[in-house]
C-alpha cells in the first residue's frame, strides 16, 4: 500500500521530467542542470509555472509571462505516466511496483523520442539490460540464463535482419536502436517472450500504417516507421500481462 501511494505521489513529478527527457536528450541538451524557460519569450520558469498539469490548466496553456501558447506536450506525457503507474498499480504490488513503473516510464520515454526523431538514445535501452537481468534474478536466480540468453537473442536477431536489410536494399531498414531494444526486453522477458512480442509490435505498426492510409496519408515501402516505439509498447504489455496474451 505505502509503495502505491508513494509512486502516485511522485508521477506527476517524474513525468514532468520525462518531459524534459524527451524535449533534450536527442538535441544533446543538458537535462538535469538548465533551467525550464519559455520558448517564445526565453523567460525562466518559476515553481509555480511548473506544478505537473495544474500549472497548464491554471495558465490556460499560456505564458505566465508573454501570453504566449504554451504546448499541450508537457501535460499529455504527464498524464501518460499517470497511466503507465496505474496500469502497474492494478496489477503489482511491493517491490515490483516502482522497478515497473521505471521501467515503463523509461519505454514511454524511448517511445516518444523515437516517434518524433526515429531515435533510440543509448543512455535508455542500454541500462535496461544490466538492470532486466537483475531484477529477473531477484525474483529467482534461477531465472537469470533465460534471460541472458534473451538479451543475447534479442540483440543478434534484430541485429542480424538490419544487416540483411541493408545488405538486399543498399539502405538502412532497422536500427541497433531497436536491437538494443529487443535485447532489454529479452533481459526482462527472458527468451521465450520474443517471438510474440515481435509479433504484436508489428501488428501495431501495421494497423498505425493501414490506418494512416485509409486516413489519406501516403504510405509505400520507403515510408519510416519508428518501430521502437510500437516494441516498446508490446515490452509493456507483456511485462503487465504475460506471455499469455499473445496466444
Amino acid at each position: 500500500m505505502l509503495e502505491t501511494v508513494a509512486v502516485l505521489l511522485a508521477t506527476p513529478f517524474v513525468g514532468s521530467f520525462l518531459g524534459v527527457v524527451i524535449d533534450r536528450l536527442p538535441a544533446g541538451r543538458p537535462v538535469l542542470v538548465a533551467r525550464s524557460r519559455c520558448d517564445a519569450c526565453g523567460a525562466r520558469l518559476g515553481v509555480t509555472d511548473l506544478v505537473p498539469v495544474a500549472s497548464w490548466l491554471w495558465q490556460r496553456g499560456r505564458c505566465a509571462h508573454c501570453r504566449a501558447g504554451l504546448s499541450a506536450f508537457y501535460p499529455i506525457i504527464e498524464l501518460s505516466a499517470l497511466a503507465v503507474a496505474l496500469s502497474a498499480a492494478f496489477l503489482l504490488s511491493g517491490w515490483l511496483l516502482p522497478v515497473s513503473c521505471a521501467l515503463g516510464w523509461t519505454l514511454l520515454t524511448l517511445a516518444v523520442i523515437d516517434w518524433r526523431h526515429f531515435l533510440l538514445p543509448d543512455a535508455l535501452t542500454l541500462p535496461l539490460i544490466p538492470a532486466g537481468l537483475a531484477v529477473a534474478w531477484a525474483i529467482d536466480p534461477a531465472l537469470l540464463v533465460p534471460h541472458a540468453v534473451g538479451a543475447l537473442a534479442g540483440f543478434a536477431a534484430f541485429a542480424a535482419i538490419a544487416a540483411l536489410y541493408r545488405r538486399l536494399r543498399r539502405r538502412e531498414g532497422l536500427g541497433l536502436g531497436d536491437a538494443k531494444l529487443l535485447a532489454a526486453a529479452g533481459a526482462w522477458l527472458g527468451w521465450q517472450a520474443l517471438p510474440g512480442l515481435v509479433v504484436v509490435a508489428a501488428l501495431g505498426a501495421l494497423a498505425v500504417a493501414l490506418a494512416r492510409a485509409l486516413t489519406g496519408d501516403r504510405v509505400s515501402a520507403t515510408t519510416q516507421i519508428a518501430f521502437g516505439g510500437y516494441l516498446a509498447l508490446a515490452f509493456w504489455l507483456v511485462w503487465l500481462l504475460g506471455p499469455p496474451i499473445l496466444a
